[in-house]
């Protein structure tokens, strides 16, 4: 079964924040140009939340808000659920399907080390069931 720390080394740990009183255009501008869903909103080293593009839409959007008037830390959500480089892809796939989200920060002695979208999860379950599927073709061709 693969972990997170494997799917990190083939995805890449590249990490993507804003601080807490960034605007939501800011966060939204950052996650165009990154072409990410997410954020990690980080104040000196320190996780604080995640805020997503769900998070505007229901939050900004919705509740007729100003993107720039408004700051991350009000629309962001946190506590934030986060995932060790020994988890597997299993586990991960469990929790974000349990807690009806789409990102998850990798935490390595109190570090993000890196995100986790629910996309890079199918994506590997989907790579490890075919290796599975070949393995057995073999198997059963001699």
């Amino acid at each position: 079964m693969l972990n997170v720390s494997q799917l990190l080394g083939y995805k890449g740990r590249q990490l993507f924040s804003v601080g807490p009183q960034d605007s939501v255009l800011r966060a939204i501008e950052v996650m165009a140009t990154q072409h990410v869903g997410a954020l990690l909103v980080m104040e000196a080293g320190a996780l604080l939340g995640v805020i997503s593009e769900r998070d505007y839409a229901r939050k900004v959007i919705l509740k007729n808000r100003s993107s720039h008037d408004t700051p991350v830390s009000a629309i962001m959500s946190a506590p934030v659920i986060t995932v060790a480089l020994d988890d597997t892809v299993k586990h991960c796939m469990e929790i974000v399907t349990r807690e009806r989200i789409r990102h998850l920060p990798v935490v390595d002695d109190g570090r993000v080390v890196g995100m986790l979208s629910i996309g890079d999860l199918v994506k590997a379950m989907l790579q490890e069931q075919s290796e599975h599927i070949e393995q057995l073709e073999r198997y059963i061709a001699g």
